[in-house]
C-alpha cells in the first residue's frame, strides 16, 4: 500500500505509536525503549523535541537533519530493536510472513509540523496526554515525558497541565 505521508527534509514531525492490541509494554520495557531510540539516534541522527511514553503508546515530535527526510526508516529501526529479544510469537498469519512478533501496530500517525502554533498545540497535546489518559492528575507527576526538561529550560512551568487547568482542556488534534 502507498501512503501519502509529508516527506520535506530538515522537517519537524509529530508521531504516534502504538503497540499491538494496546498491550501495556513500554513502561516496563522502558530501558530496552530508551536503547533502542539511543542506538537509532547514533546512526541515524534526529531531535527529539518532545516525547512522552505511556503503557501502550507514545507520542514524540522530531526534527530532522537538513536534506533528510527518512523518518520511515528510523520507526522502522527503533521498532526492531526494541523488539528484539522480547519473547512474544506471531498471532496472525500475516505477522508470520513479514516476520512480525506482533509487538507493535504495523503503522504510525505522522504529522508534519506546518508553523508555531502547530508545534505549541503538539507540544501541548503531547506533555498532557498522561493526564488525559488518567494516569496522573498533573503532568509533573509522570516521569516519562520530555516536560521536565522543558520546564527547567523555561518553556512551562512545573504547576502546568493539570486535569482542571483551564488552558488545556480543549487539547484535541485532527
Amino acid at each position: 500500500m502507498d501512503y501519502r505521508r509529508a516527506k520535506l527534509s530538515g522537517a519537524s514531525y509529530f508521531f504516534t505509536l502504538v503497540t499491538e492490541q494496546r498491550r501495556p509494554l513500554l513502561i516496563k520495557n522502558i530501558d530496552r525503549l530508551r536503547l533502542a531510540f539511543r542506538r537509532v539516534r547514533n546512526k541515524y541522527p534526529f531531535r527529539i523535541d518532545a516525547i512522552v511514553i505511556l503503557p501502550e503508546h507514545l507520542h514524540t515530535i522530531w526534527t530532522l537533519p537538513d536534506g533528510d527526510s527518512d523518518y520511515a526508516h528510523r520507526w522502522m529501526q527503533i521498532k526492531r530493536n526494541f523488539s528484539s529479544g522480547l519473547d512474544f510469537m506471531p498471532s496472525t498469519p500475516s505477522q508470520l510472513a513479514k516476520r512480525e512478533k506482533g509487538i507493535w501496530q504495523r503503522r504510525f500517525w505522522e504529522h508534519y509540523i506546518r508553523d508555531e502554533q502547530d508545534w505549541q498545540q503538539h507540544l501541548n497535546y503531547i506533555h498532557f496526554n498522561p493526564v488525559k489518559h488518567g494516569h496522573v492528575d498533573r503532568v509533573s507527576d509522570w516521569p516519562y515525558s520530555s516536560f521536565h526538561r522543558l520546564v527547567k529550560q523555561g518553556w512551562y512551568s512545573n504547576d502546568w497541565g493539570t486535569a482542571v487547568s483551564a488552558d488545556v482542556m480543549n487539547l484535541e488534534l485532527e
